[in-house]
């Protein structure tokens, strides 16, 4: 796939100018969306993604726009599950709801800047070493299998979320005992404190670098072409804050999502594995002779997301038929505000 400078340059400054009016909408007036604000974001997110598939279809053919399209819904998928990991940090570190839009916008950018180097990275070492496919697909199988035995043995555990980057955080700095605004430090007295949002970026940054750990071999295992990875990352990312707010009540019912994701990503290890086989002339045995076409992968990913969705929701559907709903909440978000849902993959450690 050719991809001309200036598609680069159009595709970078459309996500800057949208980044950058969501900050200056954001540091103006944080505040909880309601479901119409966040309804009309998402359709124009998707609809904005659909749009660019369809647009590289017109352009560089069929391949490459389902190639866009397995990595962008595989993307989506793994930001989605991400959400529950988001909604643990956002209610055990007791975030204002009129301040978490401006906490998952800060995040979200963070991802991208991290995605944004592991695409450039691993775009090199592709172009390099065939064998680097053996280590993506090896460690997507890993990560499927320790998604599927996390997923068994997750428990409703509510101690805070923490990480070595947060306890590092936590010894070397001195911090205030309650939110002020959006600010992340404040000077009182001539001493510099940080605020609980510090604590809130750096727990949602370092769990997005982990994030991007499992994302990135993902859609490489679906397209090589970086501007494919790279856009489909980006609209996987955009709107998923107001995701967030519209179907949080839903997030706690998606629970054979994780499970879903194990399939999907051991499916792509195997084909980054039979990838790297062909490459070196050893799967002549395999279907298609080891290059798994496109379609089959659109076919895997779209059939395993929608079998596991119907299947949680008519199983949460029976579990609220004997079981009373305790979890109400009548404001537009549908997010509890008490106990948060058990992360369907073990988040509570933030892995």
């Amino acid at each position: 796939m050719d991809v001309h400078p200036y598609a680069w340059a159009i595709t970078i400054v459309v996500m800057v100018t949208i980044l950058a009016i969501d900050v200056f909408v954001i540091g103006r007036r944080p505040h909880e969306p309601s479901t119409k604000e966040a309804s009309t974001a998402i359709f124009f997110f998707v609809g904005l993604a659909v749009l660019f598939g369809l647009g590289v279809w017109f352009v560089s053919g069929g391949r490459y726009a389902g190639e866009f399209f397995a990595g962008w819904i595989t993307e989506y998928s793994l930001s989605v599950d991400n959400l529950f990991i988001f909604l643990i940090i956002m209610t055990k570190l007791k975030v204002p709801r009129k301040l978490q839009q401006f906490a998952l916008l800060v995040g979200i950018i963070l991802a991208l800047v991290f995605r944004g180097i592991f695409i450039a990275v691993g775009a090199a070492a592709i172009d390099r070493f065939a064998w680097i496919f053996f280590i993506f697909g090896a460690f997507l199988v890993y990560t499927a299998i320790k998604l599927f035995l996390d997923y068994r043995k997750h428990d409703d555990s509510e101690d805070t979320p923490d990480n070595p980057l947060m306890r590092l955080v936590r010894r070397r700095f001195n911090a205030t005992d309650d939110f002020r605004g959006t600010k992340l430090t404040v000077k009182e007295n001539g001493k510099r404190f940080i605020t609980p949002m510090f604590f809130v970026i750096v727990a949602l940054g370092s769990t997005d670098l982990l994030f991007a750990l499992d994302s990135i071999p993902a859609i490489y295992g679906l397209t090589q072409e970086p501007y494919l990875v790279f856009t489909a990352n980006v609209f996987a990312l955009m709107g998923l804050r107001q995701l967030y707010f519209l179907i949080g009540g839903l997030l706690k019912r998606l629970i054979y999502l994780s499970l879903g994701l194990s399939v999907i990503l051991a499916f792509i290890g195997v084909k980054l594995v039979l990838h790297a086989m062909h490459e070196y002339h050893l799967a002549d045995w395999a279907p298609w002779g080891g290059e798994i076409p496109i379609w089959f992968s659109l076919l895997i990913i779209v059939g395993t997301l929608a079998v596991t969705t119907a299947a949680s929701l008519m199983k949460s559907r029976n579990q609220s038929v004997d079981a009373p709903d305790t979890m109400h909440d009548d404001k537009p978000s549908g997010l509890a505000q008490s106990t948060p849902p058990a992360a369907p993959h073990g988040g509570d450690d933030l892995r």
